[in-house]
C-alpha cells in the first residue's frame, strides 16, 4: 500500500510537469501569433499604401475585414470593377469596359483621361511617341514611351481607343 505522502508527491509531480508542458505550449503559441500578427500587419500596410496610390483612401470610419475581432485597417475603397474572364489576375480593373454613353471623366483615372484628350483633339491618329510628346513626355525617355504605349494598348482592350494596323491610335467612336 503506497502511503498519502509518496501519492501527493506523485500527483505534485505529475501536475509540475503538465504545467511546464503548458507554459512551453503557451511560449510556442505566443511566438507563432506574434509572427501571424507581424504577417498581418504588413499585408494590412501593403492594401492601405495601394489604396493610397491609386487614390482610394477615404476619410471615414475604419473598416473591419472578415468576422468579428478583425483588424482594422482604417482605410475605405470605392468600389471596384470586377475583373472579367479574359482579365484574370488579382487585384482591381481600373480601366473598366467601355459602355454605351459612359462618360470616360467619370469612370477612367486622370492620366487614361489626358490620354483620350490627346487621341480626341486630333481628327487622326497619333503613334505612342507623338502622344507622349503632346503629354510632355520626353520622347527620349523609351520606358515613359513604353509605359504610355501598354495604357493605348489597354485602352483598346477596353475600347475605348482603336490601333490601326500602321500602330497609329485613335478614339474609339
Amino acid at each position: 500500500m503506497v502511503s498519502w505522502r509518496e501519492e501527493l508527491a506523485r500527483r505534485e509531480t505529475g501536475l509540475a510537469e503538465e504545467v511546464a508542458r503548458l507554459r512551453r505550449q503557451i511560449g510556442e503559441l505566443t511566438d507563432q501569433l506574434v509572427a501571424q500578427e507581424l504577417r498581418l500587419s504588413r499585408l494590412v500596410i501593403t492594401r492601405e499604401t495601394m489604396a493610397e496610390l491609386f487614390g482610394e483612401v477615404d476619410a471615414g470610419e475604419p473598416t473591419v475585414p472578415g468576422e468579428p475581432g478583425g483588424v482594422e485597417v482604417g482605410v475605405h475603397t470605392r468600389q471596384a470593377q470586377p475583373v472579367s474572364e479574359s482579365a484574370r489576375g488579382i487585384g482591381l480593373v481600373l480601366v473598366p469596359q467601355r459602355s454605351a454613353g459612359a462618360d470616360a471623366a467619370a469612370v477612367l483615372p486622370g492620366d487614361y483621361c489626358e490620354i483620350l484628350a490627346v487621341l480626341a483633339e486630333t481628327g487622326s491618329g497619333l503613334r505612342a511617341g507623338q502622344v507622349a510628346a503632346e503629354l510632355g513626355i520626353a520622347v527620349t525617355e523609351r520606358s515613359k514611351v513604353e509605359g504610355l504605349r501598354s495604357k493605348l494598348k489597354r485602352l483598346v482592350e477596353r475600347g475605348w481607343a482603336v490601333q490601326q494596323p500602321s500602330g497609329m491610335f485613335t478614339i474609339a467612336q
